[in-house]
């Protein structure tokens, strides 16, 4: 003998529900998320999606500083002595990207390869000699001309 758990009715309402429950899914799935840039120091790393990006388009010149005004969210402690490891995904390699300290860039030349190591000590010495216990450093995608994406650290002295 064979039971039926639902009726018609509610076979067909389960359906709906399903189907639809389906379609937002796929639906939220095209959302394209942003590159990551990862910071790390020793055996600790933050990664971060962009402050601001625009689909791989250059962004409007009159949002640039406030993206690089921003509040960041990620932090990393770093001692002197330690290395920092810059990492960002291939497709930001492409373009080139920079380092910006403070919200200015801290090189003129776009850098291609998607890793590098820089002294922490260079992130925290002023041009005076002192030495700040934060440091807020940008990632930013260039092409040379145009920024692209900017993703925002924090580097703290430990």
């Amino acid at each position: 003998m064979t039971v039926a758990f639902f009726s018609g009715k509610r076979r067909r309402a389960a359906a709906t529900i399903g189907a639809v429950s389906a379609g937002l899914l796929v639906l939220s799935a095209c959302e394209k998320p942003t590159p990551l840039a990862t910071v790390t120091v020793g055996s600790e790393s933050v990664n971060s999606e962009a402050a601001c990006y625009n689909d791989g388009k250059p962004i409007k010149e009159s949002l640039v500083q406030d993206c690089l005004n921003k509040d960041s969210g990620k932090t990393v402690k770093v001692a002197l002595d330690d290395k920092i490891r810059f990492g960002v995904d291939p497709e930001i390699a492409e373009n080139g990207w920079t380092l910006f300290i403070g919200g200015q860039p801290a090189e003129q030349e776009p850098y291609k390869k998607t890793y590098r190591s820089i002294p922490a000590s260079a992130f925290f010495t002023s041009q005076t000699g002192e030495t700040a216990s934060k440091t807020k450093i940008s990632i930013v995608e260039t092409d040379g001309k145009k920024l692209i994406g900017i993703w925002l650290f924090t580097l703290e002295k430990k």
